[in-house]
């Protein structure tokens, strides 16, 4: 990365990155707790090693992701969330609903929308298809930004949308939940994917990825306004009506049949759950503001939930005051907000910072002289 933010930048101070990585992810492998985190720890320091002495995007992406995920898929080794979309997607084929009927441990509960149960449908382990839906995704988003030509994937644009997307997946915190199992990639990959084509005037199309997103996880739901205001001000109003509906519509005709169906299990899984109004309690604890004020003040969680409320008042109106005309506004106010909520929410975990790093990085993948162009001059308004 150079001083202008472009995140193509490589030579010494990328082999300095990579070196860098290859040192915490050794720290990392010594004092993390789970099985796959010391796995992938162990497996990511060689990779990033190896990257640090001939400059591989590569070369990382493979020792860090790819091995470490072999590794751990064939020793059945993963995070709990890989089991819990698994056995989401068996219970939709045998239920119609991919929601436990008594949920009574923490293991019983899924708290994901419907969609993710699809990713428990397909053959194999989980973890390929989220993984081949983020980095699909990402590249897409990238080769987009990067070329006006309507895709570019075998352009010299492409080919610097591949390696921009290699950084980013070969960072630690994108790396470390592809190989263990986050399910949080590819919902970050079509939000990256939909501002992407709202940028390049496909309102519809946006709609879909976003609404997919949507299917898949409440945190996706923030990007409905941030790329909303977006199109209003870079397309009309019209087109941004035409979003929203799309949106909502992919989004409802994957979540709706579901809460219709089984509006109890719908209810405690996905809504009491995450709110902590069950019994059992979300194992997600990472020490940050909100769970901190939860865990040690009286009263936290209430000023947990209410300091979440005025954050996302706050960047509510500050798109209807100051609503985003680019690409890259549009991302960092999405990024802003997401890693706001985050920091805010009574129980949370540092993996979901990979959100904001992906927004934020988004934009940035292009050369300094290509964003200035491609980002930050809206295209022409229609007549709504």
């Amino acid at each position: 990365m150079d001083g202008r933010g472009d995140l193509r930048g490589g030579g010494r101070m990328e082999r300095y990155g990579w070196a860098a990585c290859a040192a915490g992810a050794l720290a990392f492998a010594a004092v993390a707790g789970p099985v796959p985190h010391r796995v992938w720890g162990v497996c990511a320091a060689v990779g990033y090693g190896l990257a640090a002495l001939c400059a591989s995007r590569a070369v990382a992406v493979l020792g860090a992701v790819a091995v470490p995920l072999a590794v751990l898929v064939v020793g059945g080794l993963g995070q709990s969330e890989v089991g819990v979309v698994e056995r989401s997607g068996a219970l939709l084929l045998a239920t119609g609903s991919p929601y436990a009927a008594d949920p009574a441990t923490v293991a019983d509960y899924n708290p994901y929308l419907p969609g993710m149960a699809l990713f428990g449908l397909l053959p194999g382990d989980a973890r390929w298809w989220m993984g081949l839906v983020f980095a699909g995704t990402l590249v897409a988003a990238v080769a987009l930004l990067g070329s006006p030509e309507r895709g570019g994937f075998a352009s010299a644009q492409g080919a610097a949308a591949r390696s921009s997307a290699a950084l980013l997946v070969g960072c630690p915190l994108v790396a470390l939940p592809l190989a263990v199992g986050g399910v949080d990639l590819p919902v970050v990959g079509l939000l990256c994917l939909g501002l992407a084509l709202a940028g390049q005037g496909r309102s519809d199309w946006a709609g879909v990825a976003v609404g997919m997103a949507c299917a898949l996880k409440w945190t996706a739901w923030p990007a409905l306004p941030v790329l909303l205001a977006l199109i209003v001000v870079r397309q009309g109003r019209r087109e941004a009506i035409r979003y929203a509906g799309v949106a909502v519509a992919v989004a409802g005709a994957a979540v709706a049949p579901v809460a219709l169906a089984d509006p109890a299990g719908f209810s405690a899984h996905v809504i009491a759950f995450p709110l902590g109004l069950t019994t059992a309690v979300s194992p997600a604890a990472s020490p940050l503001p909100g769970h901190l004020l939860a865990a040690h003040v009286p009263g936290g969680s209430v000023a947990a939930v209410a300091l979440l409320a005025v954050a996302a008042l706050l960047v509510s109106v500050s798109l209807a005051v100051r609503p985003p005309h680019s690409v890259r506004a549009a991302a960092d106010r999405l990024a802003l907000g997401l890693g706001l909520a985050m920091a805010l929410m009574p129980a949370t975990r540092f993996g979901y910072l990979v959100y904001p790093l992906a927004l934020w990085a988004l934009p940035r993948c292009l050369p300094a002289r290509e964003s200035a162009d491609r980002l930050a001059s809206p295209v022409r308004r229609e007549v709504a």
